[in-house]
């Protein structure tokens, strides 16, 4: 039998409890990542449950260069004031700005006014789905897939009704600004996308007086929507994705990309619907017949295209790729899933 030294048997104890310490915390509690750092063991937490993070800025320094976690998303009393920047760029877009002061005092007289998706954390692992309106979608029967989020956001009028197979017909969030403004159920929450003063005004009109009726075109009067659900983006928000996403380029960025950066900010994983142009550089929406430029002088598209881009190879998004660009037609779905670069498993884990 061999006897130790009373301090070698010490220090064997003293390890044998850490290690079996770390191994407990491990198994316990899967977000908690350690790292060695010069005075020992140094414990991380994820910043959410998911397998992936978006807010990891961490493994990406282009994105960790771009993404912001402080920027307010949404307005509210307490965020309201612009700053002389912003102010001054948004004022820019309108050919005629109103009094902002007085609109934002009554939108918070009619209009919820607190602040929300506050609860990200190690412990929450909220999944959203961001369905854009190209033409790519039919046919793809990403229905299934798309309602299986916990969020699925939805860009102006593109309908579910009649297109369940392909674009599912869940609905939480829906970003419209007036002129592309449709009647909503009252599980959604109507997100305008104020490009100037007059559309926070016809929000209020539209759930009160109901006396604005035109823009630059014909606007509804009145809208279906729980004013429960209302929430506003806020114009910073709008100048951040411009400087630090679009880069400055275009007049100010599409909604369908505000979309998406105003999803990385909620969410802890984005999948990515019904998202691009053909090899020609047109859109087609899956609803309608019209084909549209790419670049219409407005909006980057073609940047916009780039960036989305390179959120996919930077891991921060899934893009789920349409069959009818895979080069064989009559693809089974789980054959069109493996052939995009997705698996049922990466999108149902």
């Amino acid at each position: 039998m061999v006897v130790l030294p009373l301090r070698h048997h010490c220090y064997i104890t003293a390890l044998l409890s850490s290690t079996t310490l770390l191994l407990l915390l491990y198994f316990q509690n899967s977000v908690l990542v350690f790292t060695y750092g010069s005075y020992g063991f140094v414990s991380e937490r994820s910043p959410c449950a998911c397998h992936t993070c978006v807010a990891d800025r961490g493994n990406s320094n282009w994105f960790s260069e771009r993404y912001d976690p402080n920027v307010p998303l949404l307005l509210n009393s307490t965020n309201s004031v612009l700053n002389a920047n912003v102010s001054r760029w948004w004022n820019e877009l309108q050919s005629d700005a109103g009094n902002y002061a007085e609109v934002v005092d009554q939108v918070f007289s009619l209009f919820p006014d607190k602040e929300h998706y506050s609860d990200t954390g190690s412990d929450r692992c909220r999944t959203c789905a961001v369905v854009g309106n190209s033409g790519n979608l039919l046919g793809s029967n990403y229905g299934p897939l798309i309602d299986f989020h916990d969020f699925v956001i939805r860009i102006n009028k593109g309908p579910s009704k009649g297109y369940e197979k392909d674009v599912g017909s869940k609905t939480t969030h829906r970003i419209v600004y007036p002129e592309s403004a449709i009647d909503l159920d009252n599980s959604t929450h109507l997100v305008l996308l104020p490009f100037k003063i007059l559309d926070i005004q016809w929000l209020i009109s539209a759930f009160t007086t109901k006396n604005i009726t035109q823009t630059y075109i014909d606007v509804p009067s009145t809208i279906k929507a729980d004013k429960d659900k209302v929430m506003i983006l806020h114009p910073e928000f709008i100048r951040y994705v411009y400087d630090n996403w679009t880069e400055r380029h275009g007049r100010y960025p599409s909604t369908g990309f505000l979309t998406l950066i105003f999803a990385l900010h909620i969410c802890d994983e984005v999948s990515v619907f019904g998202f691009g142009a053909t090899s020609d550089g047109i859109w087609h929406h899956y609803f309608e017949k019209t084909l549209t430029s790419f670049e219409s002088g407005i909006h980057a598209g073609k940047f916009e295209n780039e960036t989305i881009n390179r959120l996919q190879q930077e891991n921060k998004i899934l893009m789920h790729k349409a069959c009818q660009e895979a080069p064989h037609q009559n693809m089974s779905q789980s054959q069109c899933l493996h052939f995009s670069g997705t698996s049922i498993h990466d999108t149902f884990h």
